[in-house]
């Protein structure tokens, strides 16, 4: 069961082969005559069987044809028969090259995978390349390169061209796919692969669009928390956004929220075709990714160094200048004019000698996160031996490295060296530094790929079931926007301070109100059937008495009788202008996105909002973490603090605001959207002046999944799921949802068990859990798996002596959602000390409510035929044993949910 369920695609170890008749290429496609050429050019390292579905009924030995994998690439009105035969013979998986056939179609071809159960990539695919197998089953060009990166694209054309490019450029590929139109195996999917194949070590995609928001983002956020993912979608804006929904036939959604999801699932973004060939030179050099962003810049020249550490100020990047001790070790050995304050500038006279000592100074210094080697050329110099120094030093080199040899006809062979050489190498000083930029961007995605909410912060319980009454309330009178009393009244549940609004239903009413406020105050006019209640002259803001009060009350009934007559008036709102003499105007709102579901922004407020656009975004659920990076993003951080004598804002009140509008979202899936503007922010705190809401039917980020979190694209954390259990012999235990913070805790305990018990769990004699697993197992899509850790807390002496309290992990069972998503796999392993105590009975039970609460109806797991302990535990719990068909060494464990 380790085997991924997509490895007989990628991984064929046989294949059928429909083309059609051989002898008869007048008949063939364009799209069989290349696999075929393809095929004679680079023979497959497996077994391939050429069939035909026209003639194969009268095969005798069609019973004994057996293949991992059926390729297609037929006329359109044969296709559905090869899906037949292909069935018959039992492959595992399909895939269809072709063009231009219709969703009608790929249905009915969708139907005769689903009723054989294979997985089926096409009908319009470009096909896949697995360099290491020898296998072209792909109409976009050569067979590539065996490299370390994964290409996933919706575009035959672009795949076309960066397997061009990448010949050019020496770099090669693990995986190559082209998705196309209308496929069942979608890009999600294909992610899902690449995460655990072991010769992929970064992904480089280029996209349009989606099926499925959640799938999508959760496959993303596993891939990212592995490997680097570089991701190029088209549609940036609303031309393209047409033209990529047309051509991929997927929901495209807003960019700018496509963004913060990329953002959220630690993958970095590139806006060009350049830049991903940039970062797809650096994901094929073989490095540790950066832990920051100061880049060193080594550079015989001035001007070009100058000009890198201008881009490097214009990506937010850092420059990274040699400490002091480094610098004053280095000075003597380098000509006399060079400068080490900053950029290093070893002047136009250096050597090859030189250049390898400026660069071995700047790996040694670990302030330094990334190097860029400029050279230009100079009478005299020779730019193939300084690339000869740089190639000589970089298997010493942990740190990114990147080159720019500029100019042309004299460094050119040099530049090839590099190349060849795996140094990623650029004509230009601003090309090298947005290449790193965008891989130091990874990291910093990582620290937001970590972040793992609640649905509830821990702040005082909101009201929810309070709120859901009035969301439920508008839309039974079948209205979809709040009045302006419901809205504040919704926002006081989650406890986010609003100013005191009163409904005036006569005129002198409103005198009185206002009284008791004090002058100034604003009225509004407050209908049910009016969402813009300035558009209907439904605001007035300064009134400074209470004849005004009276005579506004009445002008403003009348004028909005006469603006909009049907409208029900159920009278008008006093409120005290809210003074603050710092006060900045800020505006937080929700917007829903298709696909994405609702995200949350934030920027400047009051009658700029219309006028500055690009407030920052942010998925929830939010923490603090993630509360103060959107607002670190926005262009409203400028105006927060100290600010022409006024004090700085109260950041934690703003915070806190962020945190509850994330309440909301997650618990009210019917808010569609919300404008909290302004919310006035000052030293003292906040408080929201005006709040305008849409409620309506939730939309489902992943289709066909209506669970509580449905709507949203990131599940937050199942604090649900926590339970305090006694433990035997006196103490408690808690069993807890893992978090990604907890992989520390996880290797220690690994490495603390038995080999014996290691076995059992991993079938393996690993001492330790390989990074990549580590963070696999650690950061994991609720919505498709669980794991449950047993945890208790102990006191340890610091080497202070002080005292110190911190959580063991006794104990972790989880389960992973199968293709099927009905059935689930489980695994269970419990510390070589606490066997014996329940945990293990507990951790079983526990795993197997949380697969039942979300819907699965089986649970399955393999255990090892000599692990009479667990045999034991499954059986006193009712599983099902039985031996596994495909190795008698391991029982086949079952349980009805």
């Amino acid at each position: 069961m380790d085997k991924h369920y997509l490895a007989s695609l990628f991984e064929p170890q046989s294949i059928a082969l429909f083309t059609g008749p051989q002898d008869q290429p007048e008949t063939q496609t364009p799209q069989a005559k290349a696999l075929l050429a393809h095929i004679k050019a680079q023979p497959f390292k497996g077994h391939i069987t050429a069939l035909d579905a026209r003639t194969a009924g009268t095969l005798a030995d069609l019973a004994n044809t057996r293949a991992d994998l059926a390729v297609v690439a037929l006329p359109e009105d044969e296709i559905i028969a090869a899906l037949e035969l292909a069935g018959r013979i039992r492959v595992k998986a399909a895939l269809v090259l072709g063009d231009g056939i219709d969703a009608e179609q790929a249905r009915a071809m969708h139907a005769v995978a689903r009723r054989y159960s294979y997985w089926l990539l096409g009908p319009n695919s470009q096909g896949i390349q697995r360099p290491l197998l020898g296998l072209n089953a792909c109409t976009c060009g050569a067979l590539a390169a065996s490299g370390k990166l994964a290409l996933v694209t919706q575009s035959g054309a672009l795949t076309a061209s960066i397997l061009d490019w990448a010949q050019q450029n020496k770099v090669g590929f693990s995986t190559v796919v082209g998705l196309g139109q209308h496929t069942p195996v979608n890009l999600a999917e294909t992610l899902d692969y690449f995460t655990s194949d072991r010769q992929t070590h970064g992904v480089v995609i280029y996209m349009e669009g989606i099926d499925d928001a959640r799938h999508f983002t959760s496959a993303l956020r596993a891939a990212a928390g592995t490997k680097p993912v570089v991701v190029l979608k088209a549609g940036r804006h609303p031309a393209g956004n047409a033209a990529a929904q047309t051509h991929s036939g997927t929901i495209v959604g807003s960019d700018q929220v496509f963004e913060a999801v990329l953002r959220r699932a630690g993958a970095v973004r590139v806006r060009s075709f350049i830049e991903l060939f940039s970062a797809a030179k650096c994901l094929a050099s073989p490095y540790r990714p950066p832990v920051g962003p100061r880049l060193a810049i080594i550079s015989n020249g001035g001007g070009p160094g100058v000009l890198a550490v201008d881009w490097i100020s214009e990506l937010g990047l850092k420059l990274g200048a040699l400490n002091t001790d480094i610098a004053a070790e280095l000075a003597p050995k380098l000509p006399p004019r060079a400068s080490l304050t900053g950029l290093i500038d070893i002047t136009k006279s250096a050597t090859p000698e030189h250049y390898r000592l400026a660069l071995e100074a700047a790996v040694k210094d670990r302030q330094i996160n990334g190097i860029l080697v400029s050279y230009s050329p100079r009478f005299g110099g020779s730019a193939e031996a300084v690339a000869a120094t740089l190639i000589a030093a970089k298997p010493k080199i942990s740190k990114p490295l990147v080159a720019c040899w500029m100019g042309d006809a004299t460094v050119g062979p040099a530049r090839r060296k590099l190349v060849d050489a795996q140094i990623p190498s650029f004509r230009t000083p601003e090309a090298a530094v947005d290449a790193f930029g965008k891989i130091a961007s990874f990291y910093q995605n990582q620290q937001l790929l970590q972040q793992m909410p609640p649905p509830l912060s821990p702040l005082a319980a909101p009201d929810v079931e309070g709120a859901r009454l009035i969301v439920e309330s508008v839309l039974a009178e079948r209205r979809t926007v709040l009045t302006e009393m419901e809205s504040k009244a919704l926002l006081a549940a989650f406890h986010i301070p609003v100013t005191q609004t009163i409904l005036a239903r006569s005129s002198g009413e409103a005198m009185m109100i206002a009284n008791q406020f004090g002058y100034p105050v604003a009225l509004k006019i407050d209908s049910p059937d009016i969402p813009h209640k300035s558009d209907v002259g439904g605001v007035a803001l300064n009134v400074m008495n209470g004849v005004a009060v009276r005579d506004v009350y009445q002008d403003m009934m009348e004028t909005v009788r006469k603006r909009q007559p049907e409208a029900r008036l159920n009278g008008i709102t006093i409120q005290a202008m809210a003074r603050s003499r710092h006060g900045r105007e800020i505006y937080i709102g929700i917007k829903t996105d298709e696909p994405f579901g609702p995200v949350i922004a934030f920027g400047i407020g009051g009658t700029m909002v219309e006028l500055i656009t690009g407030h920052a975004m942010e998925l929830p659920p939010l923490n603090q973490f993630l509360a103060q990076r959107l607002i670190e993003r926005s262009h409203a951080r400028e105006t927060l603090g100290p600010w022409r004598g006024a004090p700085p804002v109260r950041m934690a009140a703003l915070e806190q605001v962020l945190l509850r509008v994330s309440e909301m979202v997650c618990e009210l899936p019917q808010l569609r959207e919300m404008d909290i503007n302004p919310i006035i922010a000052d030293e003292h705190g906040v408080v929201a002046v005006d709040a305008r809401i849409v409620v309506g039917p939730a939309i489902q980020a992943s289709p066909g999944r209506a669970d509580r979190y449905g709507h949203l694209s990131i599940l937050p954390y199942p604090a649900r799921l926590q339970q305090v259990w006694p433990l035997k012999g006196g103490g408690e235990y808690t069993v807890r949802p893992i978090r990604p913070d907890d992989a520390q805790l996880l290797q220690e305990f690994v490495q603390k068990l038995s080999p014996e018990s290691r076995y059992y769990r991993f079938v393996s004699n690993m001492a330790e859990i390989p990074p990549s697993m580590l963070a696999r197992f650690t950061l994991i899509d609720y919505d498709r798996e669980m794991a449950l850790c047993a945890v208790a807390e102990i006191e340890q002496t610091g080497a202070d002596g002080s005292k110190e309290h911190r959580e063991k992990l006794m104990g972790i069972s989880r389960y992973i959602t199968n293709p099927d998503q009905t059935s689930c796999e489980f695994a269970l392993v419990v510390a070589d000390q606490h066997a014996g105590q329940g945990l293990g009975t507990r951790l079983l039970l526990s795993i197997m409510d949380a697969a039942r609460d979300k819907g699965l109806q089986e649970m399955m797991g393999l255990v090892l035929t000599n692990n009479s302990n667990m045999l034991q535990l499954v059986k006193n719990l009712g599983f099902d044993i039985r031996p596994f068909p495909e190795d008698p060494g391991f029982r086949l464990v079952t349980h009805a949910l």
